[in-house]
């Protein structure tokens, strides 16, 4: 009897620590930087009128796969910086939000749920109540946990006054503010599990030409909060189009390729990655201009 009851009060820690009781490792595909608009940028040579093609690839290899989340890692729409356009294609600003419901659901056909990253560009013509109420979300910033594993969804999108950005017309450069940080904080000591982040701007880069400085300006503070909890095993980024990777403290950073298309043209590109919590590894699976990773944690 005692025996029975020791593994029931067993498996009722197990559940309540969130931990995967079927030992399967969880599965997320990743899209970054789609661009999406009605206009393309010539000056910047991007494609963003065929946006729904691509979109609809990548759902589809998500549900093929399969994964059990879809996460956008930021700039998923363009908002009305269009270098190169002309500006009588950009005047009329109330139809971004109808730009940003049309895409969406593209992605929403994917057959589980999605979590959407907010990134600059993102923010360009929307506030991000509008980027809430289309995407069906409560906050910008938050977690969830799925098969052992706990994710944290970062805003990064905050002037150094610690301002929301929105309806800006153009910036670079984000912010994770006081706000955020000590609920990152809080969040992060509420679990003992291994840990993935999602920022649009990058953590590891400390120096952007058109951010005049790090893409995050209080990227280091960020980062010493994630090294101090022991849990945190990766953060992944979107914003500079070009895959990257580094490891800082023990915690992998994943810059992941953009998905919008150029003149050249550029492959549809995204990443499915798996993270088995029980073996401690870590695997990247890269379409198009997204290289492969293996890394254990």
């Amino acid at each position: 009897m005692f025996h029975r009851w020791s593994v029931v009060l067993a498996l009722v820690l197990v559940i309540a620590a969130g931990i995967s009781l079927t030992g399967e490792p969880v599965r997320i595909a990743m899209i970054t930087d789609v661009h999406a608009h009605d206009t393309n940028s010539p000056n910047e040579h991007k494609v963003m009128v065929n946006w729904a093609e691509r979109v609809a690839a990548f759902v589809v290899a998500a549900n093929d796969w399969p994964a059990d989340t879809v996460v956008s890692l930021g700039d998923y729409v363009n908002g009305a910086f269009v270098m190169g356009a002309e500006l009588g294609d950009l005047e009329d600003a109330e139809r971004f939000p109808d730009i940003l419901d049309e895409t969406f659901a593209v992605l929403t056909e994917f057959d589980g749920p999605v979590h959407y990253v907010v990134g600059n560009h993102d923010v360009y013509n929307l506030s991000k109540d509008q980027i809430l109420a289309a995407t069906g979300t409560e906050s910008t910033y938050y977690s969830f946990d799925l098969k052992g594993v706990h994710f944290v969804i970062l805003d990064a999108q905050f002037d150094k006054s610690e301002n929301d950005y929105g309806h800006i017309a153009w910036m670079v450069q984000g912010l994770i503010p006081t706000v955020e940080m000590e609920w990152l904080q809080t969040d992060l000591a509420a679990s003992d599990l291994p840990t993935v982040v999602f920022v649009h701007q990058p953590l590891d880069s400390d120096f952007e030409l058109l951010a005049g400085g790090p893409p995050i300006a209080n990227h280091l503070a960020v980062r010493d909060v994630l090294v101090a909890d022991g849990d945190v095993i990766a953060v992944f980024s979107g914003h500079d189009h070009d895959a990257d990777y580094t490891e800082i403290d023990g915690i992998h950073y994943f810059t992941i390729a953009a998905m919008v298309d150029h003149d050249e043209p550029t492959p549809l590109t995204w990443a499915m990655v798996t993270v088995d919590a029980d073996a401690g590894t870590l695997v990247v699976e890269g379409a198009g201009l997204q290289p492969d990773f293996d890394v254990s944690f």
